[in-house]
């Protein structure tokens, strides 16, 4: 999927509304600062991206899609790319799903195995990404967990 401006105006929407629920999405439970009810139940296992929720245009469904991905954590090196549209995971289509449901699909214990099923510039592939415990990646200076590199 090719990021546009309209995604990306999207995006920015989307994340003014999602922020603290795309940051915390993949932080350790100790540093995640909204954790209540069942977010504090997630597992500490963690890929290293952020998610963000874009569409083409006004109206049209939302695609999940990756917003960050620290340059450090293991979905980097699975080669999961700012702007990868997630379809699936684990076999699971995202589609119809909440930010909230999809992130704990991909969040799991360190050590685990999450397929996901992506959408690139190129062609749809699958990624096998073994969840690390969040403690583990490094944070830049801003606080964040990846970049859009």
């Amino acid at each position: 999927m090719r990021i546009t401006r309209i995604h990306i105006a999207a995006g920015v929407m989307t994340g003014l509304l999602l922020t603290g629920a795309a940051w915390a999405a993949d932080q350790p439970m100790s540093q995640t600062p909204y954790a209540h009810g069942d977010d504090a139940k997630l597992p500490s296992g963690v890929i290293g991206v952020s998610l963000q929720i874009g569409a083409e245009r006004i109206g049209d469904p939302s695609v999940l899609y990756v917003g960050m991905v620290h340059p450090e954590g293991p979905a980097h090196q699975a080669g999961l790319r700012h702007g990868d549209e997630i379809m699936t995971v684990d076999g699971t289509a995202v589609s119809g799903k909440s930010y909230a449901q999809v992130v704990r699909m991909i969040r799991g214990e360190p050590g685990t195995v999450v397929k996901l099923g992506v959408r690139g510039e190129g062609a749809a592939r699958e990624v096998a990404i073994t969840r690390i415990a969040g403690d583990k990646l490094p944070k830049d200076p801003t606080g964040s967990y990846g970049s859009a590199k």
